[in-house]
């Protein structure tokens, strides 16, 4: 089942031209993808446009998750700095109308789940940039969403941190199997994360290709170190190499 797609859709900004397209994308139910391209290829245009936050200047979005079943998370974890954390991950079930109690007990349950029991107090100037994203994780899963989409979150992150948080994603990933798009511009990082990874020409971004990552999920240890996994981050390189050298 097609949870959401784009089909030959363009993005244009005023005197600033065309920032995207045409470009298509289909994601099915319980797939994890990777969009991956340069800075200002359009990456981070396509996930807002699935997202529902603008539309396209031309072609269609089309989206089957219904209100309430699509979460995002940005690069930045946009925790209000005045909220606990607790407080942080029940605002979007407060917002939906649960009664505050009830939504406080689901939000603390989910920082359970990504890794923060202990931290339910903490206000976001106490978190480390690793546990602040681990909170905008849990108020982003705890609606239970159909559609999970990811603005390179562990962008800003060491390199510790992202990985343990990759693997801390498709850990949770395997209890509900939402569906995911991962953009990233770490082609390691959306081989490592994805079933599949669609890479992006330079601005204003068209499909250079894709390529499907062998392996199951969540990963087993060393799976950087595997051939399969560095012959694909090659292709993947290949593939965006060829679109810089076409734009």
């Amino acid at each position: 089942m097609t949870i959401a797609s784009l089909k030959d859709v363009e993005v244009e900004y005023g005197k600033r031209g065309r920032a995207v397209g045409p470009f298509s994308l289909s994601l099915e139910a319980g797939e994890i993808v990777a969009l991956v391209g340069p800075s200002g290829c359009g990456k981070s245009t396509a996930l807002r446009l699935l997202a529902g936050l603008e539309g396209p200047t031309r072609g269609t979005v089309t989206r089957a998750a219904g209100r309430g079943e699509t979460s995002l998370v940005f690069q930045a974890p946009t925790l209000a700095p005045w909220l606990s954390a607790t407080d942080n991950v029940a605002l979007p079930l407060e917002l939906a109308g649960m009664a505050s109690k009830e939504a406080r007990d689901q939000a603390r349950a989910a920082l359970g789940r990504v890794g923060l029991a202990g931290a339910e107090a903490a206000r976001p100037a106490q978190l480390s940039g690793g546990m602040a994203m681990r909170v905008s994780l849990a108020r982003a899963l705890v609606t239970s969403p159909r559609l999970l989409l990811l603005d390179e979150p562990f962008a800003a992150l060491d390199e510790i941190t992202r990985r343990t948080l990759a693997d801390d994603v498709l850990a949770l990933w395997q209890e509900t199997r939402p569906t995911i798009l991962f953009v990233t511009h770490n082609v390691e990082e959306a081989v490592y994360m994805a079933q599949r990874v669609v890479a992006m020409t330079p601005g204003p971004g068209v499909l250079a290709g894709e390529r499907v990552v062998t392996g199951p999920l969540p990963r087993p240890h060393g799976f950087r170190t595997t051939e399969g996994f560095r012959a694909t981050a090659e292709q993947v390189s290949d593939l965006l190499a060829t679109g810089r050298a076409a734009a």
